[in-house]
């Protein structure tokens, strides 16, 4: 069965691809933008590291009903936390530590737990999710993100760790 654990291990996969483009783009390229309206390179990676935040706070407190005044709340020290990651080395143990967080977190939920439904007030749609649902958004969420990096990072001029290990794997499958 598909549970806590198995969520948990899955996220921590995606995370740890992630830091591995965290890791590789240079520190003198986190204030890349791939357009003038977008966020950089160190904005976008601040932001996957909080992002998950809220779902730690909705599931730990037991939260059964979301509305708009929820995320309007949070709004501002999100904002805060965000920016207050400013180097690539803030912003890549920001990245581990609350990653982990977030997968240690994961890794407790019960069954029960998982198949509790929270409630969302309008305009939010669905109106109903399971927490199930909900946990594997934020692994939905950030691997999105981390499609553009990967796609800022041919920009920059980096072959992005997934491609080079599929391209080791073609070449090595045709020797």
């Amino acid at each position: 069965m598909y549970g806590a654990r198995e969520i948990a291990e899955s996220f921590r996969t995606v995370r740890k691809n992630t830091l591995q483009i965290a890791e590789e783009i240079p520190a003198d390229k986190y204030d890349f933008k791939a357009a003038a309206d977008v966020k950089s390179v160190g904005e976008l990676l601040a932001h996957i590291a909080v992002s998950s935040g809220w779902q730690i706070d909705v599931h730990t407190g037991r939260i059964s009903s979301i509305d708009f005044s929820f995320f309007a709340g949070r709004a501002p020290q999100v904002a805060a936390d965000e920016k207050a990651l400013q180097s690539k080395e803030q912003i890549v143990d920001a990245l581990r530590k609350r990653g982990e967080d977030f997968a240690s977190m994961v890794e407790r939920l019960t069954p029960e737990v998982l198949g509790e439904v929270v409630s969302f007030a309008p305009p939010f749609q669905p109106s109903q999710k399971t927490r199930f649902e909900m946990l594997l958004g934020v692994k939905e969420h950030e691997m999105h993100h981390r499609g553009q990096l990967m796609l800022i990072e041919r920009m920059l001029g980096i072959v992005p760790h997934l491609t080079r290990r599929r391209q080791a794997a073609v070449a090595g499958a045709r020797t």
